[in-house]
């Protein structure tokens, strides 16, 4: 039971947590204006994880036959028949009701808008099916998640989350691009959207850089509203330049530090701002 559990977690590829979570303790924090009380805290980090293990599992389900035929994720737990359509069903099952129990205890309002938030999750996994702009609906359903953290706090919406919101969904949008280069052959071949095999590699680089550079005027744009200090700011510099170098990583005819691009600099980019968002409000 516990090595099954082990395979589950690695094929949701649980680690990758590191790059909405971070986001949703940024607006957490600012929303309190440090910590929020420890019950509030806990359920938070307990809704975050149910809602991405809910998600990813859904889509490791509904690709379960184009990851077959993919030389790069032919190994994947579903395919590889590591673990049953069954049993992920029962996990993903099991996440979402976590997720709507946690936000049913934090607000009413949070408790309300769990279901359109699943739905979110959920759907991303279609969305690459028959539009290019796939990326962007990742984005969003990583991106409501300081939405839902300032929910969680406060009980109401405001317009500062939703402004790290759109700096979420344009970073996302943007590193998934790099990502999905990796699988440009395959995605025509199959007849699956994205920016690369539509437009091809230069082209959906740009729509990238320009996704990123977006996403650091919005941080920008948050400091002012959050009423932030130098520190946060440096930390913005800081995340423009990893993105910098995230960028300089890959190039239309180089693919081979996509991983790093994706994952190392990526989790620099959440954590490192998060880091600077908490000393700045602890200063």
């Amino acid at each position: 039971m516990i090595r099954k559990f082990g395979i589950i977690l690695e094929m949701i590829k649980f680690e990758h947590t590191v790059f909405a979570l971070p986001f949703a303790l940024i607006s957490m924090l600012v929303a309190a204006r440090g910590l929020p009380k420890p019950a509030t805290f806990v359920w938070i980090l307990i809704a975050m994880v149910g809602a991405r293990s809910a998600a990813m599992t859904f889509n490791r389900i509904a690709d379960a036959k184009l990851d077959k035929v993919n030389p790069r994720t032919a190994s994947r737990a579903i395919p590889a028949g590591l673990v049953s359509i069954g049993a992920a069903w029962l996990f993903a099952a099991a996440s979402a009701v976590v997720f709507v129990f946690t936000a049913y205890m934090l607000n009413p309002l949070a408790f309300a808008l769990s279901p359109i938030a699943l739905a979110v999750l959920l759907s991303y996994s279609y969305f690459k099916r028959f539009t290019s702009l796939s990326h962007l609906w990742l984005g969003l359903s990583l991106g409501i998640a300081p939405v839902g953290a300032w929910i969680a706090v406060n009980g109401r919406f405001d317009v500062t989350a939703f402004v790290l919101s759109a700096a979420v969904i344009l970073w996302t949008a943007g590193f998934d691009i790099i990502y999905s280069l990796q699988d440009l052959e395959h995605d025509r071949n199959v007849r699956l959207f994205s920016l690369p095999a539509k437009l091809g590699p230069s082209h959906a680089l740009g729509f990238s850089r320009v996704f990123h550079a977006g996403m650091v005027a919005l941080l920008v744009w948050f400091g002012s509203l959050a009423d932030l200090g130098n520190v946060y700011y440096i930390g913005a510099a800081l995340v423009a330049a990893f993105l910098i170098y995230e960028q300089s990583l890959v190039s239309a005819k180089d693919y081979s530090k996509v991983n790093t691009a994706f994952f190392t600099l990526n989790g620099c980019v959440s954590i490192g701002l998060l880091v600077f968002v908490a000393i700045d409000l602890l200063l």
